[in-house]
């Protein structure tokens, strides 16, 4: 299955495809230098083969690659960050402590 993850602007929302079908998304409000996620969902026909982490992930590489901070609205987003660490620096500084995000998470 050919895996693919795609910036759908003029939906607000990150698509990741299976296939060309597109299997999940990660919907989002953008303000210039952030991006607001505020959704995460993959269709039930394709749960549990990890499409939800390889779809964040891809969205905080965009985001990064950007220079683009993360605000995690979604839970989904917000307990991936707290188990990858590596992405908190996306969150800023000042609003960590809104979403859990402190150093003892």
């Amino acid at each position: 299955m050919e895996i693919t993850v795609v910036d759908v602007p003029d939906r607000s929302r990150f698509e990741i495809r299976a296939d060309g079908e597109t299997a999940g998304v990660a919907a989002y409000h953008r303000r210039p230098g952030v991006i607001a996620f505020v959704h995460t969902e993959i269709d039930p026909r394709f749960e549990g083969q990890g499409l939800a982490s390889k779809l964040i992930r891809a969205a905080f590489s965009a985001a990064r690659s950007e220079g683009e901070s993360v605000l995690p609205f979604c839970p989904f987003v917000r307990s991936y960050i707290a188990r990858h660490r590596e992405y908190v620096d996306l969150v800023p500084n000042e609003v960590r402590a809104r979403f859990r995000l402190t150093a003892d998470v």
